[in-house]
């Protein structure tokens, strides 16, 4: 219905009425005002009624404005006859001037309401387009598509069919269940699917298009859509398609991303590793070999020296293992916390006993007062940082130069612990020193020690970092929650 349309009842009686009224007004003043005047004032309710009901409004508008002027402002007054060839010069020209400012006021109505249905169609097609921009995935953005249409177009239930293996299939929906039959009429056999503008049992449907190529269809169940609903219907149907291939395109970046650091981080898995895992087994194999080869000629030192060899080896490959393993653990996210208090001291001692072949060549100071206060955390883990900072300190010093182990508290809820070598110093950012397979290289591990310490620190809801020492070397310091602090661990 036009807008004239449904305002005619209300336009038309409201400007006969304020005909009425301003006649009745000026009827007691009509000697001062004047024919001119009275004429005036009385094209105010044709205006009125025009722009409030539109032409056939407006038109009533000047019939009861132009027979109130003759029957009360007209002499001979109180009837219609003219009694003046220039009267009926004027009345005429009256009639003219209304009838023409009633037809600028209602295309001036028209205009405006066009102006207006437009400006709400760019403002709606910006709205339902803005949901579609942002880094949303297909499931997230197929669904938010058919929930848009259903609320912007008051459709009774909307929904998305996509090309799966050649098959549409339905993939999202809103409003009412669409039944296996409804469904079926959207695609008929021939696979052609029904135009937007033809409807078929009270439904239609939509095809999607992104670069020419059809990705699906989206069907629509409820009121027929005007041609200008249509159009913008459309226009967001491409735009939705568009975002549609954008957020495929973007999960396949996504995914050739992960698979490329998925083969960087093997081969660098495979090149740190495997030297790793070389040099003990090396050790191994010739110990081993010579004690089953010459064991009557041996000497009982030597002898207790390549059975260390082997065990020292044996438990550097059970360390490699470890690390490899929680950081399995870590990547899963199946790793878990059991903080109790602890003393640092305790801690500290229990992780050295293991370490000794480790830590051989290195003078080792050791500076944990006994009256810190004790730690809210998990022994096995912090220990492995412990463990994990202990030997990387030693593989990157040179030999005979000293590692310390220091612990002081920061303030009342937080000890702070670190372990310093005097070896190269940090050489890269401290960011990436706790990156796992990144810049180890032969000789210098995988790298995977430091990212354990960090994953298992921050477990615990703390922090670890590196520094430089003075004079050359590296500190890794890192915080813990005194038991005296209820938040603590996690």
């Amino acid at each position: 219905m036009s807008l004239s349309g449904r305002r005619l009842p209300g336009g038309a009686v409201l400007a006969v009425l304020t005909t009425a009224a301003l006649t009745a007004a000026m009827v007691p003043l009509r000697s001062e005002l004047g024919t001119t005047t009275s004429a005036l004032v009385l094209v105010v309710p044709v205006v009125l009624g025009t722009a409030l009901g539109g032409r056939v409004a407006g038109a009533c508008s000047v019939a009861a404005a132009f027979i109130a002027y003759d029957l009360f402002f007209v002499p001979p007054y109180g009837t219609l006859v003219v009694g003046s060839w220039r009267v009926w010069l004027a009345a005429a020209v009256y009639a003219v001037v209304m009838v023409l400012v009633a037809r600028v006021v209602a295309d001036l109505g028209v205009a405006s309401a066009e102006a207006r249905r437009n400006d709400e169609r760019v403002r709606r097609l910006f709205e339902l387009s803005e949901l579609l921009v942002g880094e949303l995935g297909e499931t997230d953005l197929l669904q938010r598509v058919v929930s848009t249409v259903h609320d912007a177009f008051g459709m009774t239930s909307v929904v998305m069919l996509l090309d799966r293996g050649g098959q549409l299939e339905p993939v999202a929906a809103a409003g009412a269940q669409w039944s296996p039959t409804a469904l079926a009429a959207l695609v008929p056999r021939a696979g052609v699917p029904i135009r937007l503008d033809i409807a078929a049992r009270g439904l239609r449907s939509l095809v999607l298009a992104a670069t020419g190529a059809p990705m699906g269809l989206l069907g629509l169940d409820g009121p027929a859509l005007g041609e200008e609903d249509g159009e913008l219907l459309r226009a967001f149907a491409n735009h939705a398609a568009l975002s549609l291939e954008r957020a495929r395109l973007r999960e396949q970046a996504v995914r050739s991303e992960i698979l490329e650091e998925t083969e960087r981080l093997q081969k660098a898995l495979m090149g740190a590793v495997s030297h790793d895992l070389r040099t003990p087994l090396a050790t191994i194999k010739v110990s081993a070999s010579t004690l089953r080869q010459a064991e009557a000629a041996l000497e009982p030192a030597e002898r207790k020296e390549l059975l260390e060899s082997i065990d020292t080896e044996a438990d550097r490959l059970e360390r490699l293992v470890r690390n490899l393993l929680d950081m399995t653990r870590v990547q899963a996210g199946a790793l878990r916390v059991m903080p109790q208090p602890l003393s640092l001291a305790d801690v500290v001692t229990d992780t050295l006993g293991p370490l000794d072949a480790v830590l051989a060549g290195h003078p080792l100071t050791v500076d944990v007062p006994g009256e810190l206060p004790p730690v809210l955390a998990d022994h096995v883990l912090v220990g492995q940082v412990l463990a994990n900072l202990l030997e990387n300190a030693a593989r990157h010093s040179p030999p005979g130069t000293p590692v310390e182990i220091t612990a002081c508290p920061l303030h009342d809820e937080v000890v702070m612990v670190s372990v310093a070598d005097h070896g190269p110093g940090l050489g890269t950012s401290p960011e990436q020193m706790f990156e796992p397979f990144r810049g180890g290289g032969p000789g210098h591990g995988t790298g995977v020690g430091l990212s354990i310490a960090k994953a298992f620190v921050e477990a615990h809801g703390q922090r670890i970092w590196a520094e430089e020492v003075e004079g050359g070397g590296t500190r890794f310091c890192f915080s813990l929650p005194t038991a005296a602090d209820p938040a603590g661990g996690s």
